[in-house]
């Protein structure tokens, strides 16, 4: 019997960029959802509606639709009741789940200074206490939702652990069996790093608000907590966001960074599938200086570069004054002529920021014309140790540490920088690299999970080893090319940004994601 092609496409994710978003996961759902859209397909995406969202400001109209929802704990029957906000972009229709629970966080997924200041047991940057509640409380609304509205869509898309239930409750639990019996399910992996599952060890919670039976929860232990995912993938087709990373999981002790998942997966027979992310690169187009906020405008592909001076200048005089919500460490001399190294991410080990202090340490003192500018926020060891790094005597005017995140700002350290670093531990994707490339910012990676994509001396410059000896000769490589071979560092931001617009925009990369859907379809 030929699979029926999949039209009506509903997505669950708790980012969405635009409205909430933290990382990558904000950019995948917007984007494929609209190139979905683009392809003629009927989009709709249910999200959370956080505390600090204003529904009106952004277009969104309540509707008549509001239900109580079961979430008991145990020993405790009880409900709660959620309202639904919906509005559409670019053809994609978005629902808002409004309910206290989310109401009441000033942050996606971690508590916030003023979370702190109200109960200190609430700690600035750790995981809301109730996260699991609230994954529960998104899935279990848009069963109701889609119920609500008579929807019964062809593929319901789980964007990550927060959503990956869904698929398990809607084939375990009878009526929801049966109302969605010619549903397919797809469960994207962002990241399959541990404490990214979304796993819990409560048990008996997990039993009583799942509705789940004591065997698919026994079934679907991962090093003793419940895993959503290892759960999902009885019920759904898997997929993580780069072919490499899949690859790495499944076949590799790279695994063991994920309690080993994806081991589990393959002795049960599944297959994880990989999917590259893609890009709009319109949306990081620097010859359109205005909808980037960055002060001229270049072209990396066609080669007229002057503009990025003129964006390196506007950044170092940027740098001499305060930023709302951006606390800074150390300044840029002007030095127009020379090569602007740059880091924009989470500053953690994950992100390989231990191995880039490492590198820098080593590197200033030996190489005296060349500078960096670092913007992030993580862990605190991390942080101090760049607080240490931009303090001292011997590197003032060299590098500068921004702590916090602002979009604007990142848009023109993008286009200021000459090489943009990723010495990521390990990498689902990246897109980091994609934007990077597109602002004429060479990336340059720890060639692992979807960092595979920059091709040395090509499309950027990698390395193999995770350590500050690798990342520190593939620097000193560029600022060799950069200083002796500047029509090599032309070729390699062209060829970069070419192999953007020849494989990976979102309307290329849909079309694995469409061969995923009417797989999950051939297993109803």
């Amino acid at each position: 019997m030929a699979i029926r092609s999949p039209r009506k496409i509903v997505m669950v994710t708790r980012e969405y960029e635009g409205l909430a978003g933290a990382g990558g996961l904000k950019d995948v759902s917007r984007q494929l959802a609209e190139a979905l859209a683009r392809k003629g397909k009927d989009v709709s995406v249910v999200m959370p509606l956080y505390g600090f969202m204003s529904p009106e400001e952004a277009g969104f109209v309540l509707t008549d639709l509001s239900f109580e929802v079961d979430m008991p704990y145990v020993g405790t029957d009880r409900r709660e009741l959620v309202r639904i906000w919906s509005a559409k972009r670019k053809e994609v229709v978005i629902y808002l789940v409004d309910a206290l629970r989310f109401r009441a966080k000033r942050s996606i997924y971690t508590y916030t200074f003023a979370d702190e200041g109200e109960n200190p047991e609430n700690k600035k940057g750790y995981g809301h206490i109730d996260y699991f509640a609230m994954n529960l409380l998104l899935q279990k609304a848009t069963i109701g939702l889609l119920i609500c509205l008579n929807k019964k869509p062809d593929i319901i898309h789980c964007q990550d652990g927060h959503a990956a239930l869904l698929p398990v409750m809607i084939r375990e639990i009878d009526g929801y069996r049966h109302y969605f019996r010619k549903t397919g399910f797809v469960v994207t992996i962002h990241n399959a790093g541990r404490g990214y599952h979304q796993g819990i060890d409560d048990l008996a919670f997990v039993e009583k608000i799942t509705g789940l039976s004591s065997r698919v929860i026994f079934d679907n232990l991962l090093e003793r907590d419940f895993d959503p995912l290892l759960a999902a993938s009885s019920y759904a087709v898997l997929n993580t966001v780069s072919e490499n990373y899949a690859r790495e999981l499944m076949e590799t002790d790279d695994d063991e960074q994920t309690g080993w998942l994806g081991h589990r997966l393959r002795q049960r027979g599944m297959v994880l599938e990989g999917i590259t992310n893609g890009i709009n690169p319109e949306d990081f187009d620097p010859k359109v200086p205005e909808n980037l906020g960055i002060a001229a405008a270049y072209s990396p592909l066609q080669g007229k570069m002057d503009g990025k001076a003129k964006c390196k200048a506007a950044l170092v005089e940027l740098l001499g004054k305060k930023m709302d919500g951006i606390m800074q460490r150390g300044e840029l001399d002007p030095q127009p002529e020379q090569p602007l190294f740059t880091f924009i991410g989470r500053l953690t080990a994950q992100k390989g920021v231990d191995k880039m202090i490492g590198a820098l340490e080593a590197l200033l003192p030996v190489e005296h014309d060349f500078q960096v500018v670092i913007l992030g926020a993580g862990e605190k060891e991390i942080e101090n140790a760049l607080l240490k790094l931009s303090g001292s005597k011997q590197n003032k005017g060299r590098i500068c540490v921004l702590y916090g995140y602002d979009s604007l700002l990142a848009n023109r350290i993008y286009a200021a920088g000459d090489f943009f670093l990723i010495p990521s531990q390990y990498e689902p994707c990246g897109l980091t690299d994609f934007i990077a490339q597109l602002f004429g910012n060479i990336p340059i990676v720890h060639q692992v999970g979807g960092l595979v994509k920059v091709i040395d001396g090509v499309s950027g410059f990698g390395y193999r080893e995770h350590n500050s000896a690798a990342l520190m000769g593939a620097m000193q490589q560029a600022l060799d090319i950069f200083r002796n071979k500047p029509g090599k560092i032309g070729q390699i931001r062209k060829s970069a940004v070419k192999n953007i617009y020849k494989n990976f925009t979102w309307d290329i990369r849909v079309a694995r994601y469409e061969e995923l859907y009417r797989k999950s379809l051939s297993l109803i």
